[in-house]
């Protein structure tokens, strides 16, 4: 197993506590693809044992029997505050396949459960379900989702809810958490071998520098720097970016209070436990950067064991400096790349920024707007560009397009090939809270048809799709302030 770091304090054996009556709910064929399991024509596993398996019913289907799952331990700065030991309250890592781990969400207690009951509910899952798959498809790097099994098992969260099991694939689900956890017991015998694991598995090419526990600090904070700018390039907000919740291997985990914006709004906040909002949309790249720097604490006594105190911080502290450059070289590529933009001009940056204001200002759809701009061409006439309409200082904007036709018109690129690069990196579909709501409801009426439904458009986000136009839709007045619950 990829996790290899046992001990009492550290992991402890957890077999899944079944749950009664086990049904499908949703299955990813395309993830299942990831693991090489036999599909049927009903587009779920061959082998009806899968079922039992990822209920946490069962340890073995296929041939493939699962003989130690695990649940670790990490620790963790949550909204800025260090918690101390956390860990895998309810998810239970069953085993390897195919090389990426295989883990149920919602199995039951394990040992780091403390007051939980170790279940997820129904609603919970459908929304990280439909979200994983959904972030693959867009070309964010994220842990997949295999199923969901449900049950009519009763969980009680605000009200009495029905139990659900979501079963998710990584590489692996190794967090800045761990790092945290061996740095606070001070066992620095266990940090560097969780260290000298990811090198040996994910991070080779650190093995060909001078140091290569800084490089490997160098390497996760550069893929994390990297994938908050794409969040923030489609939209999304994760609502909980505490330490524990942060991937080591750049990947987009821990699905919870997310949500992607409808109207823009720079400062918007998407977890109603988020009362200060530090996890909101514009403060999501200067958290991680923190969460980064809350790793190269939790690393300081790896480069001790070649460097000075001081000068293991020092070069710590350098490397640190290059999240933020990292991050606005990405996030200033991708919003190029929305506007249709091929050359990097210096005025550009300021063109993107003029435009975000003027979103914000006018509550404009982030989504719809971005993939509506590839309609305009270079020599439009300002009076046909019908996006103007939607903004509400028509000075101000209409400044804005004639600064934007200026500049499309200095591209080297024909109208056509320009509005199909912009529509490869501007979605059509996402995953808005109330069309995940709306299959929610079904789900909880024992229709999954919509589920199926939104999978199957929410992995193909950059076609048309003209028979699902209805799912591009912005949400309806009633429906565009909702925010979600920590609680799953």
């Amino acid at each position: 197993m990829s996790f290899i770091l046992r001990g009492g304090d550290v992991c402890q054996p957890t077999i899944p506590t079944p749950i009664p009556n086990p049904h499908w709910v949703a299955f990813s064929e395309e993830a299942a693809q990831l693991l090489g399991l036999s599909i049927n024509n009903s587009g779920l596993p061959s082998d009806p044992q899968w079922l039992d398996v990822l209920a946490g019913n069962s340890l073995k289907a296929n041939g493939i029997e699962f003989i130690d799952p695990i649940s670790t331990a990490y620790s963790g700065h949550q909204f800025g505050v260090w918690a101390g030991q956390l860990g895998d309250g309810r998810a239970i890592l069953l085993g390897d396949i195919q090389g990426l781990e295989l883990q149920l969400k919602g199995a039951g207690k394990t040992h780091y459960s403390r007051m939980g009951d170790g279940r997820a509910v129904l609603r919970s899952s459908i929304r990280e379900f439909l979200c994983s798959e959904a972030m693959h498809a867009l070309g964010v790097p994220t842990s997949r989702a295999l199923s969901i099994v449900g049950s009519k098992q009763a969980v009680r969260r605000e009200t009495i809810e029905t139990a659900a099991v979501c079963a998710r694939i990584a590489p692996s689900f190794i967090r800045v958490g761990h790092f945290e956890h061996y740095a606070s017991l001070q066992d620095t015998a266990r940090l560097k071998a969780l260290a000298d694991l990811l090198i040996d598995r994910f991070y080779p090419e650190c093995l060909e520098s001078k140091n290569p526990y800084l490089q490997l600090f160098i390497s996760i904070a550069s893929k994390n720097a990297t994938l908050v700018a794409q969040w923030q390039s489609v939209g999304f907000c994760h609502g909980v970016l505490n330490t524990d919740n942060i991937s080591v291997l750049g990947l987009t985990i821990d699905y919870g209070p997310f949500g992607f914006l409808d109207q823009f709004e720079i400062d918007h906040v998407c977890n109603h436990s988020d009362h200060s909002g530090r996890y909101a949309y514009h403060r999501q790249p200067q958290v991680m950067h923190w969460n980064m720097a809350c790793l190269a604490s939790a690393m300081l006594p790896l480069l001790e064991l070649t460097y000075s105190a001081e000068e293991s911080q020092e070069l710590l502290r350098s490397a640190l400096e290059s999240f933020p450059k990292i991050y606005a070289q990405e996030w200033q590529h991708l919003f190029r790349r929305k506007l249709g933009l091929t050359q990097e001009l210096p005025e550009d940056i300021a063109l993107i920024e003029r435009l975000l204001q003027a979103m914000n200002q006018s509550k404009v759809d982030f989504t719809n707007f971005f993939r509506s701009l590839a309609q305009v061409n270079q020599r439009s006439d300002l009076i046909d560009i019908t996006q103007r309409d939607s903004f509400i200082d028509r000075e101000q904007i209409d400044q804005w397009f004639s600064e934007y036709l200026a500049r499309l018109q200095t591209e080297n690129i024909a109208d056509s090939d320009r509005h199909q690069a912009m529509n490869s990196i501007n979605p059509k579909f996402i995953l808005r809270n109330y069309l995940a709501q709306t299959a929610i409801e079904k789900a909880q009426q024992d229709n999954f048809t919509e589920i199926t439904t939104l999978l199957k458009v929410l992995s193909h986000p950059y076609d048309e799709q003209t028979e699902y136009e209805r799912y591009a839709n912005a949400p309806p007045l009633d429906l565009q302030k909702m925010a979600i619950s920590c609680s799953s």
